[in-house]
């Protein structure tokens, strides 16, 4: 009896000439469209007469828009490199994470005018007479947005990889550069693309800071609809605020369509279970690519460079490290580095303490905490009410892939919206109807933060592995026992992920959300995020110090001894 097996490429999709000529035309228009609109980053620029606003005719829109999109694009990209630098670092260098995950705390925790008070002015003089220096500082901006996000979802995926997979690297004797891109990043994609498709969301919330500049006592403006949303409420013209929306609508509806959902079932193929899902995601996008002889040709071209580059890059040697240290060694290194981290915390310290001896006082630090202590109240309320709503509603879509399909999309519109397009008739409201700005910030930090709460769980509800859910209805589970023995273990490392950078992405959003403006009225809430706010504009750099240093020390202090034992507990107790 003679067994026949099917030829190699016979159960792909049959290849289409007219799927070869939509994806050669889309690349080309996409490559025109970078070209176009990025001629436009280098123009003459005179910081002294640069203007302070832009034309706000919503026939610009498309190209506002264009401009947006290449600065979010640009800053994802350097977001994505950041990831993997930074995370690799602290989950595989022997005491890195000491330090680096506090950083990525107080990182996070820095609010975008921060960054911009202390780098507009350099990036301008890094390229003196261009505007390349503002779009740098801009896309710097939106980068802060992204980064951090993105940096703590892949490093918890490389600490919680399985043990086998670290086994399976040493025996097959991979190199690092190996590892990294033949286990870590596989292994780690499913929660990254999620993550990364949340960051973006959250790049949009802060657009409007980062391309109308108001820093130092000067505006500056930049091209695109966040700077016209700025100039649209100096106006107060309601109906340009709308064309706005729309555009911003259309926008992350083409680029969730052309973009996040061909990726996030590309990703699918990443997740590890011993049984596949009866409803695999779909994407058109994807389909296309599939039928088209034109990835195939890439990968020919570009396939034969693979092995050579893993040749060159084993100078980094091989993917092992020391499984048994020396007591006396590894105290001695210990030591080591306690003493020099401590050296040079104690004289940053120091040099910042004194400078603000010099300048506002100690008693700046005290009412600075007072206001921190009203904004982590808000931040408290939207974490319970944002976890009491998402997480039943993400779980719901991430179990069911059909019905993923369809909120996918809703989900993405919902997250990519900056919220902050609507704070303008949110302002209209508040005003018409007397309502005070003191609760009403909460929903408007609740618009930015309380997504990455909902990706999360969606994200760790699909990776639950098939064979434990079939598991689950083959013992019929009561629903209670369901929740509590199966669902609520498995998404809580996502959930604890989504939670901490919900938390840090609240109190960033308290700069907008505390102090809103719309014409000449501004509603101001008491908090911190308006004490920095109005720091920043005025060009108070003593108290915009004192706001982030307070605000770090919030985040980093709830942050250790709260949110990371959860995380902790998350990755000793229920990684998958």
């Amino acid at each position: 009896m003679s067994t026949t097996f099917p030829s190699r490429g016979v159960l792909d999709r049959p290849r289409s000439r007219w799927a070869d000529i939509a994806v050669f035309a889309g690349a080309a228009v996409l490559i025109w469209v970078a070209v176009r609109v990025s001629a436009g980053m280098d123009v003459p620029f005179d910081a002294a007469s640069a203007p302070a606003s832009i034309d706000t005719d919503p026939a610009s829109l498309p190209y506002y828009a264009a401009r947006s999109l290449l600065r979010m694009i640009i800053a994802l990209g350097l977001s994505l490199v950041f990831t993997f630098v930074f995370a690799t670092a602290a989950a595989r260098l022997p005491r890195a994470d000491k330090i680096m995950l506090p950083l990525l705390d107080i990182l996070q925790s820095v609010p975008i005018l921060g960054f911009l008070a202390v780098t507009v002015t350099g990036f301008i003089a890094l390229f003196p007479g261009s505007s390349l220096g503002l779009e740098a500082a801009s896309i710097f901006a939106i980068f802060t947005s992204q980064a951090w996000n993105m940096a703590f979802a892949f490093h918890h995926s490389l600490i919680s990889q399985p043990r086998e997979l670290d086994e399976a690297a040493r025996d097959l004797g991979l190199s690092r550069w190996q590892r990294f891109w033949r286990v870590d990043v596989p292994s780690g994609m499913f929660p990254l693309v999620w993550n990364a498709m949340m960051s973006f969301g959250g790049g949009w919330f802060f657009l409007t800071a980062a391309e109308a500049i108001s820093v130092n006592n000067r505006e500056y403006v930049l091209p695109g609809i966040g700077s016209y949303v700025a100039g649209a409420t100096a106006e107060s013209d309601t109906g340009k605020v709308l064309w706005a929306i729309v555009a911003m609508i259309v926008m992350v509806v083409g680029l969730n369509i052309m973009f996040w959902r061909p990726i996030t079932v590309w990703a699918e193929r990443f997740r590890v279970e011993d049984t596949e899902a009866a409803h695999a995601p779909r994407s058109l996008v994807r389909d296309l690519l599939r039928r088209s002889h034109i990835p195939a040709l890439l990968g020919r071209a570009f396939g034969p460079l693979v092995y050579p580059l893993d040749r060159v890059m084993r100078v980094f040697g091989l993917a092992e490290h020391r499984l048994c240290v020396p007591a006396k060694r590894r105290r001695a290194n210990d030591i080591a580095f306690t003493t020099v981290v401590s050296v040079a915390l104690g004289i940053g310290s120091l040099l910042m303490l004194r400078y603000i001896r010099d300048t506002v006082g100690f008693g700046e630090l005290a009412h600075a905490g007072q206001l921190g202590a009203i904004t982590l109240l808000r931040v408290i309320v939207l974490l319970i009410v944002a976890t009491a709503v998402w997480v039943p509603i993400g779980v719901w879509i991430g179990l069911h892939p059909k019905v993923s399909r369809i909120a996918q999309p809703i989900v993405q519109v919902l997250a990519s919206f900056p919220a902050n397009f609507l704070f303008p008739l949110v302002t209209a409201v508040l005003v018409a109807t007397g309502a005070s700005l003191q609760w009403a910030g909460i929903v408007l930090m609740a618009l930015g933060a309380q997504w990455y709460i909902l990706f999360n769980v969606i994200a760790g509800a699909a990776a639950v592995p098939n064979d434990l859910r079939e598991a689950a209805a083959d013992l019929r589970l009561p629903r209670r026992l369901w929740w509590r023995r199966l669902i609520l273990p498995a998404i809580f490392p996502s959930y604890v992920t989504g939670a901490i950078t919900a938390a840090g992405g609240a109190w960033n959003a308290s700069i907008v959300a505390e102090i809103v403006e719309f014409g000449p009225t501004t509603l101001v809430a008491t908090g911190l995020g308006a004490y920095i706010a109005e720091a920043a504009t005025v060009g108070d750099a003593p108290r915009v110090l004192v706001g982030v240093l307070v605000m770090s020390a919030y985040v980093v202090g709830i942050n250790r001894i709260f949110w990371r034992r959860l995380y902790a507990l998350a990755q000793r107790r229920y990684s998958l």
